[in-house]
């Protein structure tokens, strides 16, 4: 019969007893060693100080069980959902040079919320490499969505200690491009008109002019009607604000571009 397959598990196992380790104690951080090497070869970076890594790997619940163990990464975690929010405004205000104070503050919120986190950290198995106490680890402490989104904003603090915004930076550009990218093409969703502008510009065309036709109702809610003059057309809108009537004709000017090519 063919020997098992060696898993990384039996190696950090073999590992240990070929080097007659106890494999509750001495053992504990050779494999600390070997996880954090794998870890900081998955996201880019490799601390010079191992302690801030290890620091945001440990779970609360492994600190309250292991007397020796004096912190846990919760203050990390403080620091780097302030450091994500700051990285990720940065490259939000970057790519998206039309969107208003408000539509970059919804796209940023798309990005630093758990969810968003908690799957990106599923993307490089940082579950796997948690520190956890005995009862967080048995009731599916590794997977849960709120330690992972946690665990991953108290990486980013940890680079920002290690090597401040650099090191946070490099950290940040090796596992958000995907989930930023993503988040930037929805942005001509929330600002059509800046989008149609973009275009014309790209496309050396003359620039959107944008004329208000009537404005209708009562004083507490009138409708406004605008014109957006592009490529020879003429786009129609009504909305209970300009600005809106704005955004709207400039999305059917959109939808026309998408459907036909501009004079």
């Amino acid at each position: 019969m063919a020997p098992p397959p060696t898993t990384q598990a039996n190696r950090r196992t073999l590992y240990c007893r070929r080097h007659h380790q106890h494999p509750h104690r001495q053992c504990r951080s050779v494999l600390m060693v070997m996880s954090t090497r794998l870890l900081e070869k998955t996201i880019g970076y490799r601390f010079r100080r191992k302690k801030w890594l290890e620091l945001a790997l440990t779970h609360p619940s492994y600190r309250h069980e292991n007397s020796d163990q004096l912190e846990d990464n919760q203050r990390l975690e403080y620091l780097g959902d302030a450091v994500l929010g700051l990285l990720a405004a940065h490259a939000l205000y970057q790519r998206n040079p039309n969107a208003t104070e408000g539509e970059l503050s919804k796209l940023r919120s798309g990005i630093t919320r758990d969810e968003t986190l908690a799957n990106i950290a599923e993307t490089i198995d940082l579950g796997r490499h948690l520190r956890f106490g005995k009862g967080e680890a048995q009731n599916g402490g590794p997977s849960r969505k709120s330690n992972l989104a946690d665990a991953l904003e108290a990486l980013l603090g940890a680079a920002w200690k290690d090597g401040g915004q650099r090191a946070a930076q490099k950290v940040f550009d090796n596992l958000f491009p995907a989930v930023i990218n993503k988040t930037s093409n929805t942005s001509s969703d929330l600002n059509p008109k800046g989008t149609l502008q973009e275009y014309t510009q790209q496309h050396s065309l003359p620039q959107p002019t944008y004329e208000s036709i009537a404005t209708e109702g009562p004083d507490h809610s009138p409708q406004h009607t605008i014109h957006v003059h592009v490529f020879d057309q003429i786009f129609s809108a009504t909305a209970g604000s300009k600005r809106e009537a704005e955004q709207r004709a400039a999305e059917q000017a959109l939808c026309s571009i998408q459907n036909e090519s501009p004079r």
